[in-house]
């Protein structure tokens, strides 16, 4: 590689010529590639990381003030983004496929996912039983996230009326879910037929 080509590519590339740029990344790519892998361990990773880096420089190239030195700038951009992508992402680390198998899953389990769902099911049936301006009071402040401002604006009530609604809605339906609970509990178990 001849570092007054180098020089004359840099600065017909600061000028607008895409050629020269493209020229460039063919003749730094394999560096950049290898300060990329080296940093990331990652070959996937690197990969993208090397376009991103070109990208990047295209657009920083009329702020290089000495032509001289685009090897040093372009190793420095492509280190600089490295060390962010890392601590954006981790490192990313194989691992063999038996350790994913005893791994926890991190999400909800299905039986938790039906306890929460049977939950939502019993929250509703009890503002069903609610009268109007308690079950609109509570599903406004607390489903549809409405402020005690938005509320008073909605309801064209003070915001000391809605807050003692709130208070007494909530001890209604209380009321309610445990009315619920004690039906459920004393009502006889369906049997399954054969």
């Amino acid at each position: 590689m001849n570092w007054i080509d180098t020089k004359i590519l840099v600065e017909q590339a600061q000028a607008g010529d895409r050629a020269a740029y493209g020229e460039l990344i063919v003749r730094f790519q394999p560096t950049v590639y290898a300060i990329a892998l080296s940093r990331l361990r990652n070959p996937t990773e690197a990969q993208e990381l090397t376009q991103e880096v070109f990208l990047h420089g295209m657009k920083k190239l009329p702020q290089l003030r000495d032509t001289q030195c685009f090897a040093g700038w372009l190793r420095q951009i492509t280190v600089r983004m490295a060390i962010n992508r890392l601590t954006r992402h981790g490192p990313t680390q194989r691992t063999e496929p038996a350790v994913l198998e005893h791994a926890e899953a991190s999400g909800a389990s299905p039986l938790e996912a039906l306890v929460k769902a049977e939950q939502a099911d019993e929250l509703y049936r009890g503002l069903e039983r609610l009268k109007p301006v308690d079950r609109a009071t509570l599903l406004a402040f607390y489903i549809r996230g409405r402020s005690l401002k938005q509320m008073s604006r909605e309801f064209a009530t003070p915001i000391g009326t809605i807050k003692r609604r709130l208070h007494v809605a909530r001890l209604r339906l209380r009321k309610a879910l445990e009315r619920g609970a004690a039906f459920k509990a004393h009502r006889p178990r369906e049997t399954a037929c054969l």
